[in-house]
């Protein structure tokens, strides 16, 4: 060895392993670990969440739960959801040094996503109400408004909604989603979360297995949005227009709640399980039928036009990919091993 450092040749290079302290359970090269972040956001938004609904205890009226949401209490209700999750995820992003707008709210093309996201959202739904209106599953019953209250719900409804998809898509398909890719891959994170979208439906009055399925179904396709847009704009667009057009557009039931003040009044027909009786047309077998056309469009439109940033983590959590491509660098060997 003595004559090959003479000769001037170059040692090996051991690779030491790293120092780990009690910072490494908690942290890791980036940020804080998956698992912790997921935990801490959870216990943020559930505190902040318990405190804001004992002050709506005081505000609100006391009285039995209702099938027919009125539109005032709709928007108390879904704009005060709205601070817990801001709060829980602001201090995430400080605790991660990221910008609030990192998870779900950059890229490019806002406008453009969540336009074609509201085209979308209303286009399919009402492709599903054709559908069972042809097929004698509903009736409609005529026009329920008339002259300016046309325009105040409408525009009252539409605001809503806006709220309840920014609450929705930003609970479940921001930082959660973003944070289980790190941990367990993209399309893990969005088979558990969106199984929880559907479980959440579950305390709505009217709600059926059909039902909580396709909630369940809707979410992995506001997932795919995400997989190939990067962002949530389009499927913000989505479920604001669909639950528009659905609770008062066309006045069915969404996920068993009745819109107060719509636009055109409806019935079911026949057997639950096709019509959706009082679930409403997500809980008809037609609805899994919609949205799986609507996955398979998005497929084809995306596939060949854009590349998904979580190609890398798709099932498989980007921790690995880094540690995979980190094990592929070698240190370089000397050529000359032998004194030969």
């Amino acid at each position: 060895m003595d004559e090959i450092l003479e000769a001037g040749a170059s040692p090996l290079i051991v690779p030491q392993p790293p120092k780990r302290d009690i910072h490494w359970v908690f942290e890791g090269s980036d940020c804080i670990r998956a698992g912790w972040g997921v935990l801490l956001f959870v216990l943020l938004f559930v505190g902040f969440e318990f405190l804001t609904g004992q002050v709506l205890r005081h505000i609100l009226p006391r009285g039995h739960q209702s099938a027919v949401m009125p539109v005032r209490l709709g928007l108390i209700m879904e704009g005060a959801q709205l601070a817990p999750l801001f709060l829980a995820t602001g201090i995430m992003a400080l605790i991660e040094r990221r910008s609030l707008l990192a998870y779900g709210y950059q890229g490019t093309a806002k406008a453009v996503r969540f336009i074609s996201g509201l085209v979308w959202g209303f286009v399919a739904l009402s492709s599903l109400v054709l559908v069972l209106w042809k097929a004698h599953l509903l009736v409609f019953d005529g026009v329920q408004l008339h002259g300016a209250a046309i325009w105040k719900y409408g525009f009252a409804w539409a605001f809503l909604f806006l709220v309840v998809a920014v609450f929705e898509e930003s609970t479940l398909r921001g930082y959660l989603q973003y944070t289980l890719t790190r941990g367990i891959g993209f399309w893990w994170g969005a088979l558990l979360l969106s199984l929880l979208f559907g479980f959440s439906h579950g305390t709505n009055p009217g709600e059926s297995p059909v039902g909580l399925f396709g909630a369940a179904a809707v979410g992995l396709v506001f997932c795919l949005s995400l997989w190939y847009t990067g962002s949530l704009w389009w499927a913000l667009g989505c479920h604001a227009s669909w639950d528009w057009a659905e609770s008062y557009f066309y006045g069915t039931s969404d996920s068993g709640l009745v819109a107060e003040g719509h636009l055109l009044g409806e019935h079911p027909v026949g057997q639950r399980l096709w019509s959706g009786g009082a679930t409403g047309p997500e809980g008809s077998l037609l609805a899994l039928g919609t949205l799986a056309i609507m996955a398979l469009f998005m497929w084809l439109w995306w596939r060949s036009r854009v590349q998904s940033p979580f190609r890398d983590s798709g099932w498989r959590p980007a921790w690995s990919q880094k540690a995979a491509l980190e094990n592929t660098v070698r240190p370089v060997e000397p050529e000359n091993l032998s004194p030969n």
